[in-house]
């Protein structure tokens, strides 16, 4: 069966940027993601629910709250804080979702793993 335009895998590689850590967005995490990134970060998850997530606008879970310029929480200077635990939807990205235009905002789109 030929690979239409629509089922032909993603060409991209992480440069670990953080690009598609400052764009808007919602990141849902889990509870068992919640569980994982506390431990991670050496808190309590009440603690890290209390500092670091809110409410959903659906309601139906929580997600993590946006730094004051709209980034990831998360996000440092040096990347990504909880790379190692990241939320599966961060892990997703462009593979299993992503939006029109995000080639555009993605240093990695495009680009192939280096082979071993």
């Amino acid at each position: 069966m030929p690979q239409t335009a629509e089922s032909a895998p993603i060409v991209h590689c992480c440069q670990r940027c953080g690009a598609c850590c400052r764009w808007e967005g919602d990141v849902k995490v889990s509870a068992d993601e919640i569980s994982a990134i506390a431990a991670y970060l050496g808190m309590e998850e009440q603690d890290f629910i209390e500092r670091y997530c809110r409410l959903r606008r659906d309601r139906r879970g929580l997600s993590l709250i946006d730094a004051a310029d709209g980034a990831c929480i998360m996000l440092t200077p040096e990347g990504c804080r909880i790379q190692a635990v990241k939320p599966q939807q961060c892990i997703d990205f462009p593979q299993r979702w992503n939006f029109p235009g995000w080639e555009k905002l993605c240093p990695g789109a495009g680009k192939s793993a280096p082979q071993a």
